[in-house]
């Protein structure tokens, strides 16, 4: 079975508006049937207008917007269940970084495809779409699918406003950079990140750090706050500031659920 951080999945463009009409939709309480359809009006005039292939891009959207906020994967179900009443509690304003990470752990490629975007941004002040998709394209191998998926997740970025256009073409440059200082959000934003690495383990300071989170600075937190913040992360030391945060093992004993 191909593992999920193997797997592409994200290759459509998808605004940040529509993952949060979607979550709102669950937090409604609306059963997958209902979210299908509020989704179905609310795309019909902006994705495949007229289109009546059986599988367009609309259905793919969907498809995606689901996945991500519904019918994820079982062992993100706590971590769905967690960023929905997040989501509650939060500003808006930092609503974005919740959407983000919950992609992120759904859908790895998008983290794989943010991972090189911050690296360029981080070495240039600037991060060229064609460098990008040669990157991913060496992780992911080398299929158009591959290609094509990638611009679409920088589209994607270009909607959220987390990447903008500069003057020449295929150029982009970092665009809103928020502020994430919550502990809770950053625990969550961790453990939405370590789901979205093939091993589920990381040093903190490469977790914190990441080039995949480039849109946020994430407040420098110590190890013990975060693992005290979620019961679903685990720490190992191996040096005096060499802090390995980890996924902690689900357990599946029979008994009470």
């Amino acid at each position: 079975m191909t593992r999920r951080t193997d797997q592409i999945g994200f290759s459509q463009r998808v605004r940040l508006e529509w993952l949060e009409q979607t979550a709102n939709l669950i937090l409604a309480g609306n059963d997958k049937a209902a979210v299908n359809d509020a989704l179905q009006e609310l795309l019909k005039d902006k994705v495949s207008v007229g289109g009546q292939a059986e599988r367009g891009n609309r259905e793919k959207i969907i498809t995606i917007l689901l996945k991500t906020w519904l019918t994820v994967p079982s062992e993100l179900d706590s971590l769905r269940v967690e960023g929905l009443q997040l989501l509650k509690r939060v500003p808006r304003c930092d609503h974005l970084a919740i959407h983000w990470g919950m992609v992120m752990a759904v859908y790895p490629f998008w983290s794989g495809v943010a991972t090189q975007t911050g690296r360029l941004l981080r070495l240039q002040g600037s991060a060229a779409a064609a460098h990008v998709q040669r990157r991913v394209r060496e992780q992911y191998g080398e299929r158009e699918t591959v290609s094509r998926a990638a611009r679409r997740v920088l589209r994607s970025y270009l909607d959220w406003g987390v990447l903008q256009e500069t003057g020449a073409k295929g150029i982009y440059s970092g665009g809103t950079t928020l502020a994430i200082d919550d502990f809770r959000l950053i625990a969550w934003l961790a453990e939405a990140s370590l789901h979205a690495r093939a091993n589920g383990s990381a040093p903190l300071k490469d977790l914190i750090d990441s080039p995949s989170l480039f849109p946020f600075r994430i407040k420098p937190v110590h190890a013990e706050s975060l693992v005290a913040a979620s019961s679903r992360l685990d720490l190992l030391r191996h040096g005096l500031d060499d802090d390995l945060v980890m996924l902690r093992k689900q357990t599946t004993k029979g008994g009470a659920p």
